[in-house]
């Protein structure tokens, strides 16, 4: 009843294309987006900055970046913890080279040194696709390890591959607690999805789904598969590897290659996966389904042991996370296999026609 859009008349083209159809939904998101940045800096505690919200932010942005490559074009990818990678030591290089260099200007440089990585390894793309296309990516990964460990010049002649970053400032302002970190961070992916929304309502984004869709009949009506493709791991890469950037100078402070590691790549690819392939709302469902689930059974599993009457250790919990993490995955995948997105969608059009059936 108060999730319909009886009396919301569109009189023009642009009102029909904006981005919230329905009055409710803007409301709902301009509600959430001020609670975010106002009301949780009220209530949250340094841990629940550092090990809840500020991984999730990041993690959302980067499954962002991932789901334009895979959910919206098509092109599998497991190279996404390279592009991390990337963007995270060209930042730091940035910041190290040039005297004086602003923080925003070097995450933004840092993204564009991820892009150009990306078009590189996404040049398969034109020739290949499906397993094909993932081995293709992979490389990137084993190559990125290969390069931050044997050249030095990347890490400042560190011979660990470890770099550290201090003394991050904003427009003079200090980001150096947590609350300030997740603010700076709640930012950059509220800028980076309103822009990445734009894209994939826009042509080019129709063009990435239509290749997505199926690139022989796409190209017969115009479309450029190379322009496509390539474009997509641009925007792509350059996404993540902001969230790189973001990931190395704001959650680690300190790390070195492995922090990027391909089990970073396989992580970004369950959250689009179960959050919801060519879906925004999805990238989001995914990371907080990925970051905040294993936190919670850590919790919620010693407590149900105690509640039983026995003891379960610290590897006991590890491999119980595991075990129910991964059939969790199996039964979403399985349900519903457009992922929890979808589910959001049927609930929101079942709240539209309700009480009616249908």
């Amino acid at each position: 009843m108060f999730y319909r859009e009886n009396g919301q008349f569109k009189t023009s083209y642009r009102a029909d294309q904006q981005i919230f159809t329905i009055r409710q939904d803007k409301i709902a998101i301009l509600v959430l987006i001020a609670a975010a940045f106002l009301v949780v800096p009220m209530f949250a505690s340094d841990y629940f900055y550092r090990a809840i919200l500020i991984p999730l932010v990041i993690m959302s942005l980067a499954a962002l970046g991932v789901n334009i490559l895979v959910g919206y074009c098509g092109q599998i990818s497991l190279g996404s913890g390279a592009f991390m990678a990337v963007g995270a030591y060209g930042a730091y290089n940035v910041i190290v080279r040039i005297p004086g260099m602003p923080l925003i200007p070097a995450l933004i440089l840092g993204g564009l040194c991820a892009t150009f990585f990306g078009i590189l390894f996404g040049l398969p793309s034109l020739r290949v696709k499906g397993l094909y296309l993932a081995v293709a990516t992979l490389a990137a990964q084993f190559f990125s390890d290969w390069m931050f460990l044997r050249i030095k010049w990347f890490t400042n002649n560190s011979p660990s591959g470890s770099v550290s970053v201090s003394d991050l400032q904003v427009f003079g302002m200090a980001i150096d607690s947590a609350q300030s970190k997740y603010l700076f961070c709640l930012g950059v992916l509220v800028v980076l999805a309103l822009l990445a929304k734009n894209l994939v309502r826009g042509a080019i984004g129709r063009e990435w789904m239509a290749i997505r869709d199926m690139d022989v009949a796409a190209s017969v009506i115009g479309i450029r598969p190379m322009y496509a493709k390539l474009s997509a791991f641009a925007v792509s890469s350059f996404i993540v590897g902001v969230a790189g950037a973001l990931w190395a100078f704001v959650h680690l402070s300190a790390w070195e290659p492995a922090a990027f590691s391909v089990d970073i790549s396989f992580k970004l690819l369950f959250m689009v996966i179960i959050g919801g392939l060519g879906s925004i709302m999805g990238s989001f469902f995914g990371a907080a389904f990925i970051v905040v689930l294993p936190i919670f059974l850590s919790l919620l599993l010693p407590a149900l042991a105690n509640l039983f009457g026995f003891e379960i250790s610290t590897a006991g919990v590890s491999h119980a996370e595991f075990i129910i993490f991964g059939g969790l995955i199996v039964w979403f995948l399985i349900v519903e296999p457009h992922g929890l997105a979808k589910l959001w969608s049927i609930g929101k059009q079942k709240m539209r026609v309700w009480p009616f059936p249908h």
